[in-house]
């Protein structure tokens, strides 16, 4: 196995090489502790993430700040602690991916489409968060509507990774993944479709944990796949991955779809003391597309957990390669659907060059959407299409079917299975723009989670050649949060 660069020294790199401006924020551990102590303020916290954000913004990661209203925040929080116990999230500074609503602040979903609109509500995790103490910054850049595997779909330009600001941050939920990179923010929310918090995670090095779906409201995140979507939590640590989903996890009156399964406490159950029963596909890792940097961290960590004591098995899954396109012709038919309300009747965009109401839609969409948005939209109108619906439709749903039967067969006899979060490591910006099926590539090892609805995590598993972070995802059973955070966090020390 070849020598590796350990996670502390490629971020002190990030610190040092690329960033010398910006400073290292506390881990939420440490910021706890240093609150309940008295050597720092919520107040001081906000202006070390705001400083960063200034001195970071060459990386395009924020569309907005927030910086007057964080301030008032944590000046608030700052009096009621003083007289009161601290609240769970107290201190945490969180950043918004532009698809969730946050009320009376603009939200558009990195597209010129709704261009203009505020929302009249905060979404239900959001509010979840602030009711917590937790300070919302901004909201972050993204692939328009979720839709992108590299974060230069957006209207406001692509995000650039900050280890190399050459290479891409992953998409979409890349200015989420980028913030949380630079130190702008402890936490960022974003969202997962078919991989978009997973691997933008593993393109920076950081954690990045897309739960089971219906486990989080979609209350408040606007629809890309609606059976798909779910909201996800980027951090440094898995720890703050679980402080964060035991608050906005659980039943919601306002989303009908969400789990009414309790929600553990998941920062109490991070220990993993025993021995588990892990699989793997072999498929994954003899797939002509996967980075030979990447096959050997993964089966180093796999000869890890087995030097360990933990069973480690190959499970055959030829599904894998029927995964991508099941999911593209499933969530682009959605994504056709969803995206169909915005025509610049109600809200948003409307072309100031129509004559006629036929040529307002034609206009609107046109110049509002973006080349990969109308891509999908027309795709996905395509195999909704009477003569097309059975063909392509009904048939993906028998095959996303079929993936998740498989799954839930495979975890019938395993804990959990560990496999590479992406196919390679971050690639040059404008390298795939032109290829589609290449950039639709970054998402293969990503999709079936999000067909089966389970959950599933990337954390950092060393650097290849070029110093770039690695992914290492592990996937558990729907509702297996509370295992799958113990695991992470076992295996994080052991990689």
């Amino acid at each position: 196995m070849p020598p590796k660069r350990s996670q502390k020294s490629w971020k002190t790199s990030l610190k040092k090489e690329k960033t010398d401006n910006l400073n290292e924020l506390l881990s939420f551990a440490q910021l706890q502790a240093s609150l309940q102590q008295g050597t720092s303020t919520c107040k001081d916290i906000v202006d070390q993430c705001l400083h960063n954000i200034a001195q970071g913004a060459h990386l395009n990661a924020f569309l907005r700040t927030y910086a007057e209203e964080a301030k008032q925040q944590a000046v608030a929080i700052d009096r009621r602690r003083q007289v009161a116990p601290l609240s769970k999230l107290s201190g945490m500074v969180v950043g918004l991916k532009d698809l969730l609503c946050y009320k009376d602040h603009p939200v558009q979903a990195a597209s010129k489409i709704l261009e203009g609109f505020v929302s009249q509500f905060s979404a239900t995790a959001v509010q979840r968060l602030v009711d917590e103490d937790a300070i919302i910054i901004g909201h972050q850049n993204c692939d328009q509507f979720g839709m992108g595997s590299s974060n230069e779909n957006s209207a406001f330009g692509p995000v650039h990774n900050a280890l190399d600001t050459t290479r891409v941050s992953g998409g979409s939920s890349g200015g989420s993944a980028v913030a949380v990179q630079a130190h702008m923010c402890h936490v960022s929310l974003g969202t997962d479709t078919g991989g978009s918090v997973r691997q933008p995670a593993a393109f920076c090095g950081l954690v990045g944990l897309k739960p089971t779906y219906a486990r989080i409201s979609r209350h408040g995140l606007i629809a890309y796949a609606s059976s798909f979507d779910t909201i996800g939590i980027f951090a440094q640590s898995v720890q703050a991955c679980a402080a964060v989903l035991e608050i906005i996890a659980g039943p919601d009156e306002f989303d009908s779809t969400v789990s009414h399964q309790p929600v553990p406490t998941y920062t109490a159950q991070l220990q993993f003391d025993r021995k588990a029963k892990v699989a793997y596909w072999p498929i994954a890792l003899t797939h002509p597309g996967l980075q030979p940097a990447i096959r050997t961290q993964t089966q180093a960590t796999l000869d890890s957990l087995r030097q360990a004591g933990h069973q480690v098995e190959a499970v055959d899954f030829p599904l894998l390669a029927y995964a991508l396109p099941t999911y593209y012709i499933l969530a682009n038919a959605e994504a056709s659907s969803n995206l169909a309300r915005f025509d610049g009747v109600r809200y948003g965009y409307r072309s100031p060059e129509s004559a006629t109401v036929a040529d307002m839609y034609r206009k609107t969409r046109t110049q509002g959407f973006g080349q990969e948005v109308q891509r999908r939209i027309l795709t996905g109108t395509f195999v909704l299409s009477a003569d097309y619906y059975d063909a392509w439709y009904v048939k993906a749903q028998k095959v996303r079917r079929l993936i998740k039967e498989k799954l839930e067969a495979v975890f019938a006899t395993y804990d959990f299975i560990v496999l590479p979060t992406t196919p390679t490591t971050a690639f040059k910006i404008g390298e795939h723009t032109q290829d589609p099926l290449a950039m639709y590539l970054a998402d293969l090892y990503t999709v079936p989670a999000s067909i089966a609805g389970v959950p599933a995590i990337s954390i950092p598993n060393g650097t290849d050649e070029n110093s770039l972070p690695i992914g290492l995802q592990v996937m558990a059973p729907a509702f297996g949060e509370a295992k799958l955070l113990a695991f992470a966090e076992y295996l994080t020390a052991l990689t």
